[in-house]
């Protein structure tokens, strides 16, 4: 009551002193809400050690609360090491319990595979249990897998988004401005989409700021404003956010919204692959490649290609094709460069369509098959290619 104001005024004092008498009588609850004044610092200073242990005494007791916050230190290496098992077991009980925010974090480990094996189907069962539960960041996770996932429902994505903004929730109110940019579950509507950012950008959340700012580099439901779009990436940088800092770096090597500065976007690159973006890791190996902001090394760009590859990065993939092609930082392999060609054009890749396009063209290592160049080259050229629709148009001459 005195931490949430709850008929009585907050007092954040009063709040520690009677979590910390009832914690003395052995009280479970009185426990995990000590701990919990421990890590936030409520009428105390912030003491993780202590929270680590009252949490742990709570659990021991059975709170099914406590039981998913100890989880959530193991998890993360706060006050203790780095324990993912324990973390999965922590959470387990605690989602054996019927805590949603255990069930939350369950589904969250066999999404990620966190001290067990990847199960998607899992995963969305639990999101979908905490979710009818009330549980907010499971309506978001599975929000997202209705988006991405394995049972696409674009309609359920948008009516969950919508519930997560009537929550005041900055998550919701980014994904429902993706579903009103991408029509995901509606019609497409980039005011909607704009405003919905901005909303989520004001209130902090990242992934917001970094959509406002791809608003106002290519003017979705407002103008362009490039100078705008920088500063955004810029502060999203600042916070830690990967592909923040990968945007940043794209801002100084084409000078969106400040001056080229090519030493500066190698940097911010090496920065957003060191956190494992793979569109850092695929712009790196292109600066080692060319000489951008750095020397040129070609063994350095034909190992990030293949990281980037390996991350699932389309680009990489036909990048790592090209090196196997013509032998940038390797042996030439042609059978492995159609292999990498091929998977990224069937995932939509459209320099990997066009280069897929003029092996069918040329029969370089590959049977000769201009309808199937056509194909390639139409697919490529769908998305706007403007060397693959100069080639099909051609082609379509001859």
């Amino acid at each position: 009551m005195y931490i949430h104001g709850k008929d009585v005024d907050k007092d954040y004092n009063i709040a520690f002193e009677l979590s910390k008498k009832l914690a003395e009588r052995e009280n479970p609850n009185a426990m995990n809400r000590l701990g919990y004044c421990f890590e936030i610092g409520i009428g105390t200073d912030v003491n993780l050690q202590m929270a680590f242990e009252m949490y742990q005494k709570a659990a021991n007791l059975g709170n099914i609360i406590a039981q998913c916050n100890l989880g959530l230190f193991y998890k993360n290496g706060k006050a203790v090491a780095q324990n993912n098992d324990k973390a999965f077991e922590l959470f387990k009980k605690s989602s054996e319990g019927g805590f949603s925010g255990g069930i939350s974090m369950l589904g969250r480990c066999y999404y990620m595979g966190v001290g067990t094996s990847i199960d998607k189907q899992k995963a969305f069962e639990l999101y979908q249990k905490a979710a009818n539960m009330g549980n907010y960041i499971s309506q978001y996770n599975l929000a997202n897998m209705y988006v991405q996932g394995i049972e696409k429902d674009y309609k359920k994505a948008f009516e969950l988004s919508k519930k997560l903004v009537e929550r005041e929730s900055p998550d919701g109110m980014n994904k429902l401005g993706c579903c009103y940019e991408y029509g995901f579950g509606t019609d497409i509507n980039m005011k909607k989409a704009f405003e919905f950012y901005k909303k989520a950008s004001d209130l902090g959340n990242l992934h917001g700021m970094y959509n406002l700012g791809d608003c106002y580099e290519n003017g979705i439901g407002t103008d362009i404003d490039r100078k705008k779009a920088f500063k955004l990436y810029q502060k999203v940088a600042e916070l830690g956010y990967s592909h923040g800092i990968y945007y940043l770096g794209r801002c100084y090597k084409k000078g969106i919204g400040t001056d080229i500065d090519v030493q500066k976007a190698f940097k911010l690159y090496q920065k957003a692959a060191d956190l494992g973006n793979s569109d850092g890791v695929n712009s790196l190996g292109c600066c080692y490649d060319d000489g951008i902001g750095t020397v040129v090394n070609k063994q350095k760009a034909f190992k990030l290609f293949q990281k980037a590859s390996d991350l699932g990065h389309l680009y990489g993939m036909n990048n790592l094709g090209c090196c196997y092609y013509n032998g940038i930082g390797t042996e030439i392999n042609k059978k492995k460069a159609i292999e990498l060609y091929q998977k990224a054009a069937n995932l939509g890749n459209r320099l990997a369509q066009y280069n897929l396009a003029n092996m069918y063209k040329r029969g370089n290592w590959i049977e000769k098959d201009i309808n199937q160049a056509i194909h390639w080259y139409k697919k490529s050229a769908e998305q706007g290619y403007q060397l693959a629709q100069k080639k099909l148009k051609k082609l379509l001459k001859e």
